[in-house]
């Protein structure tokens, strides 16, 4: 590794969410967040999983089914459980997250005041529910983005140097 490559917060932050996502016990989609203030703080990480109290085997990971039977009824997102779990309030905050965050998230990220969001990937763009999560974070002036890494792009220049 090049010791003259220095993480950025940007990548800082999102390597965060990558850690944090190893938490959940989801055997298919591990996401994580972190929510930083203006001064580059942590003061909240998250991982999709069970509400409190809740054992792993007391409801399904199934994907597929009838509601009731799936994770869909059950699981708490990687952004929400961030603010749940923040330190302090993260008005005008900055949250990290690994998928662009649904409506019902969404709803909870503007409530609570967060300015911007850095996602990895929307890979639901088009569905109806990231669809009302973009008019949802649109309306009050919530900011976001796509992350892209300028150290993994950085490291592969180097590479083929």
């Amino acid at each position: 590794m090049d010791k003259n490559l220095i993480l950025n917060w940007d990548e800082t932050f999102m390597q965060l969410v990558k850690l944090i996502a190893l938490r959940s016990k989801d055997p298919n989609t591990k996401t994580g967040a972190v929510i930083v203030d203006d001064n580059k703080i942590v003061v909240g990480l998250g991982y999709n999983g069970w509400v409190r109290g809740v054992e792993e085997s007391d409801f399904p990971w199934e994907r597929e089914g009838d509601f009731l039977h799936t994770k869909y009824a059950y699981v708490v997102h990687a952004e929400s459980n961030t603010i749940f779990n923040s330190n302090k309030s993260v008005k005008g905050c900055t949250l990290y997250c690994d998928l662009f965050p649904c409506n019902e998230c969404s709803k909870i990220i503007v409530q609570n005041g967060i300015k911007e969001i850095i996602y990895n990937t929307d890979k639901y763009h088009d569905e109806d529910i990231w669809i009302a999560s973009r008019n949802i974070l649109d309306k009050p002036g919530v900011k976001y983005r796509q992350y892209q890494s300028e150290y993994e792009l950085e490291l592969i220049k180097k590479k083929n140097e």
